[in-house]
């Protein structure tokens, strides 16, 4: 699949239908204001982020455009990666900081922070990567990769109870799953962007707009034969006779369907005769 070459030739009203934007959010409004935000500019009628970061917190905040908004559960649940600086109540050595960071690698259990919208329960969490970067008195800037829905402020926060107190500072998401924080746009950059595509000029929109077809890099990808497609589109199951490739999908939970470079939806895989997978979500 060529993204790039989709970017490039997919008419720009279709583009603007099924799309994503990389946005780097700024501090001091919410992650919805900055997904509305993206939304006012674009006139888009929907728009929805992968993955809420608290007002204070900068950076990667991918939101979806319209038909993609029911793409979200796919790209939310990936990995992310954060920079930030954390205040030590007691100043402690750097190696002695390490050894008791390291009790929060891996598995842990977490309960969420009494200001989170969720329900306050312990959950299971991966934390793959949590290290300093450099250490200034009782300031410490750390580098941490964790999984989905694990909060660093409350990560700190109970680092905190083992080492004499600590508090978050400063944070920024530099990854959400395959969205980087090299590529990201700024709310200003979109707005000029949208305003040149006003004028006749949509070079620069083109850059920012990702094809919502990327979701072939989470979801293995099929392809379907041509005489399929209407009934797909239509929400029927797909059929073992639908598959161009006799492909092993069974041990996979999803998959993306394609005809060519035509994206035609997610497809939960499901044994039962000739059906190969049911429709989760269909783009017609």
């Amino acid at each position: 699949m060529d993204i790039e070459k989709i970017q490039k030739e997919k008419p720009i009203s279709e583009l603007l239908e099924f799309c994503i934007i990389n946005v780097d959010k700024p501090a001091g409004i919410t992650s919805f204001v900055c997904a509305d935000k993206v939304r006012r500019i674009t006139g888009a009628k929907k728009a929805g982020h992968f993955g809420t970061l608290d007002p204070m917190v900068t950076g990667v905040l991918p939101v979806a455009i319209n038909r993609a908004t029911r793409l979200s559960n796919y790209f939310m649940k990936k990995d992310k990666e954060y920079i930030g600086k954390m205040l030590i109540h007691k100043d402690i050595s750097e190696e002695e900081l390490k050894k008791e960071m390291k009790y929060f690698l891996g598995k842990i259990m977490q309960k969420p922070p009494v200001k989170s919208r969720v329900k306050r329960v312990l959950r299971e969490r991966n934390v793959n990567c949590w290290d300093i970067i450099k250490k200034q008195g009782k300031i410490v800037e750390f580098i941490a990769d964790v999984e989905a829905g694990t909060y660093i402020r409350k990560l700190i926060s109970d680092l905190g109870e083992k080492i004499g107190g600590s508090h978050m500072i400063e944070l920024r998401r530099i990854r959400a799953g395959m969205f980087l924080e090299k590529e990201t746009r700024s709310i200003d950059e979109i707005e000029k962007a949208f305003k040149k595509y006003k004028l006749g000029d949509e070079s620069d929109l083109r850059r920012i707009l990702i094809p919502a077809e990327i979701i072939d890099k989470i979801l293995t990808k099929v392809y379907v034969n041509e005489d399929c497609i209407k009934g797909l589109l239509n929400g029927r199951p797909l059929l073992k006779k639908d598959l161009i490739e006799c492909q092993n999908i069974n041990d996979l939970e999803r998959v993306s369907v394609f005809y060519k470079e035509k994206f035609i939806g997610v497809y939960k895989i499901l044994e039962d005769g000739d059906i190969v997978a049911k429709p989760e979500f269909v783009l017609n």
